[in-house]
């Protein structure tokens, strides 16, 4: 599934492609109609990320909301016309450009009260500036369970993935069985700013680089080579960027994470 920076950088490429002008909005698939035909004609007045989800703001105040889950994707076409979609498109939307969306979780319509109610059900979204990363300590404080687990409850802080779980926890040096309220009140803001400064390398890369690059050898996050981006993730019985030690993986929270037991003591 996309993590938070994926979203972000859909948010900012698909405004500047789609522009101020009328939009043409379909869904070959059929299973959209009804709210393509609510659109059609409209303006996209903005594109906001929130976490995993996206928020088209238009002119006739509805918003259009879309979460991509795992086999949701977007593909974006700004030579005009555009190639033709795919007949599984759940949603075409054409002004300056096209932008073609397959497979999502959700494809919905919202009025702003409906916009409202999902923003209170989230955390705070590491890449809003005006984020509260109090909100997040406190939702650390309230739980009992692995801190790995509160890092993908989307109501605790937005936008974490499995990817970024592992490298977060890597690189604050917690374990990822360690009980959420029993993390340190240095530890969570630590943890609030590499995810902060890791999303937003993301976000501007289109990719997840955790590693630092002068520990490759490089000069800038963009050169460091795939096999180099990450310290832990899917990593398993391989040595420790750091220590040398074997990375281990186990299930927390239903998905798997990975770590270094000498980094990260228990």
């Amino acid at each position: 599934m996309p993590e938070g920076h994926t979203i972000h950088r859909a948010a900012r490429i698909q405004a500047a492609a789609l522009g101020a002008e009328p939009v043409a909005v379909s869904s070959p698939q059929g299973r959209f109609a009804e709210g393509a035909g609510l659109l059609d004609g409209g303006t996209v007045e903005a594109i906001e990320a929130v976490g995993k989800h996206l928020l088209y703001h238009w002119d006739r105040r509805l918003v259009l909301h879309v979460h991509l889950g795992l086999f949701g994707r977007f593909s974006v076409h700004r030579e005009l016309p555009p190639p033709p979609p795919s007949p599984n498109a759940r949603l075409t939307l054409v002004g300056d450009a096209a932008v073609y969306l397959s497979g999502p979780t959700i494809c919905e319509l919202l009025d702003p009260i409906a916009v409202e109610h999902l923003k209170a059900r989230l955390g705070p979204d590491p890449l809003d500036p005006v984020a509260d990363p109090q909100r997040f300590f406190d939702a650390l404080d309230r739980r009992s369970g692995p801190v790995a687990a509160a890092l993908l409850d989307q109501s605790a802080i937005a936008g974490i993935g499995n990817v970024y779980r592992s490298e977060l926890l890597f690189l604050t040096g917690i374990h990822p069985d360690r009980p959420a309220n029993l993390t340190t009140h240095a530890e969570r803001e630590d943890l609030w700013q590499r995810s902060v400064d890791l999303l937003g390398i993301g976000e501007r890369l289109g990719r997840i680089v955790t590693t630092d690059p002068r520990t490759v050898g490089v000069a800038s996050h963009r050169e460091i080579p795939k096999r180099a981006r990450l310290w832990v993730y899917k990593r398993r019985f391989s040595p420790c960027y750091r220590c040398g030690t074997e990375i281990h993986a186990w299930d927390v929270g239903g998905r798997s994470v990975w770590a270094c037991p000498s980094c990260q003591p228990g």
